[in-house]
């Protein structure tokens, strides 16, 4: 019996991710090569957004209140909590 691969982790799957596109930015691959990087980076985009979206729902999930969900804005500027 197969053992189950590991999924890996947004942060490891976001580095291959910058590590592929330095790759194909910097244009010297052959083009088969080019073309399996960015295949592997359309995959590797894909495995990030279902994270996301995945931490997205748990979120929500935890911020029901009262059989309601209350979605408050993700507001990374810090300069706005200091007025």
């Amino acid at each position: 019996m197969a053992a189950k691969k590991k999924s890996a982790t947004f942060e490891q799957s976001l580095e291959a991710l910058e590590e592929l596109v330095e790759r194909l930015e910097a244009g010297d691959l052959p083009l088969e090569e080019a073309l399996a990087d960015f295949e592997r980076g359309v995959k590797l985009t894909r495995e990030c957004q279902k994270k996301l979206a995945s931490a997205e729902q748990k979120v929500k999930l935890l911020m029901e209140e009262n059989g309601s969900i209350r979605e408050l804005p993700f507001d990374t500027d810090d300069s706005q909590g200091d007025a």
